[in-house]
């Protein structure tokens, strides 16, 4: 172990955020004594590497500086080492950040938090959800979300977050419930019309939408939610209570617990820390304690 601490910066994240966040948030950690190096590629596959050749020489901690994406991006290259890692959240989304109870878009605040927690309490070991050899910290979404990212990620423009509000209106527009198969652990294969389906290590995620908000990142289980076959107009409605969590409330909402989960419907592409993973089915299981984070 050094005293060195490995900036992973995403320049892009945020529109150009990561790249202002790290002077910042370097300067904080060199002021309190630690070796700063930083990491970051040419495109996702290149950054994953170099991450993971920098993790042989066994910094203190590895600072994620971007979004969701590149969080995500980090968990790959450190899930199972011990290696801890903290967030400098200035993406568009930070969901992992605001479930965590971070600073978001505050890198000095979020690097001054990382060496107290280095110095004092220490890394606090978390859950992780994991598909296939991927790994998530936030929600896998499978449905009408699911489709509003697909759309979105199809749109040139408008940039930034308005491009996923005028997706929501369009897949809104050719809403139709989804026939979909979900095995729970051990237990039978349900047959369910449903609008979608969140499988959730973490409360959120669109950019603070807290659509698993019971989620806990440290009971070895997911909170899956299925929100059930709702007219469009009863969507519209509900829509909002999402951002508080109170959605759970509603007749057409249940919510599973489960350690595996496996989730099937055709033409429907899963997302996980608002990345594709790929087109379902797709089996995700909750492994305990599988990344130290610099966290509450």
């Amino acid at each position: 172990m050094t005293s060195e601490i490995i900036l992973f910066v995403n320049p892009t994240a945020g529109r150009g955020r990561g790249a202002r966040a790290a002077l910042p948030a370097s300067r904080v950690l060199r002021d309190a004594g630690y070796r700063v190096r930083t990491v970051l590629g040419t495109d996702a596959d290149d950054a994953a590497g170099r991450l993971r050749e920098a993790l042989t020489s066994r910094p203190a901690a590895v600072l994620a500086v971007g979004g969701d994406g590149l969080a995500g991006l980090a968990l790959q290259a450190l899930a199972g080492t011990g290696t801890p890692l903290g967030l400098v959240a200035v993406g568009t989304g930070n969901d992992f950040a605001r479930t965590l109870g971070l600073p978001v878009r505050d890198p000095e605040a979020a690097a001054r938090f990382a060496v107290r927690t280095l110095e004092g309490p220490g890394p606090r070991p978390l859950d992780l959800g994991q598909v296939g050899d991927r790994w998530f910290g936030t929600v896998l979404a499978a449905g009408f979300d699911s489709r509003v990212n697909d759309r979105g990620n199809r749109m040139r423009l408008p940039a930034g977050r308005f491009k996923y509000d005028l997706a929501i209106l369009a897949e809104l527009a050719a809403f139709r419930p989804v026939p979909f198969k979900l095995a729970l652990d051990d237990g039978p294969v349900l047959d369910l019309d449903a609008t979608l389906v969140a499988v959730g290590n973490g409360t959120s995620y669109g950019g603070g939408l807290r659509m698993c908000d019971g989620a806990r990142l440290d009971d070895g289980l997911f909170d899956v939610v299925v929100v059930g076959e709702v007219s469009r107009a009863e969507l519209v409605r509900v829509f909002p209570k999402v951002y508080k969590g109170t959605h759970l409330s509603h007749p057409a909402v249940t919510v599973h617990r489960a350690r595996s989960v496996t989730v099937e419907a055709p033409d429907i592409t899963g997302y996980a820390d608002g990345e594709p993973l790929g087109a379902l089915p797709l089996t995700a299981r909750c492994v305990p304690w599988a990344v130290r984070m610099l966290a509450p």
